[in-house]
């Protein structure tokens, strides 16, 4: 089995929109009351969606951040790293 590690660097000089699509960002699942869920990528600002079932929502999540991305990329805007990097060791 592959256990994630820590990666302590991230290259922004040569970073590409691939290169930020692929970073893994901690999301936070909030159960709603009255059922669903909200999600939040907090190391995106305003980053956030709901969905009915954990997998709607966190396909909703996936959807919401690869359009913050591909936004704030476009547009030249800071792009915040995820506050933990992780990647697989299979890398």
């Amino acid at each position: 089995m592959a256990y994630p590690f820590f990666v302590r660097t991230f290259n922004t000089a040569k970073t590409t929109l691939n290169d930020y699509l692929n970073l893994i960002y901690p999301i936070t699942f909030y159960p709603e009351r009255d059922g669903g869920y909200t999600v939040i990528l907090q190391d995106l600002p305003d980053c956030i969606f709901q969905g009915d079932t954990l997998e709607e929502a966190m396909q909703n999540i996936q959807d919401a951040k690869t359009v913050w991305l591909e936004t704030a990329f476009e547009c030249g805007d800071e792009i915040p790293l995820p506050s933990v990097l992780w990647r697989s060791s299979n890398n």
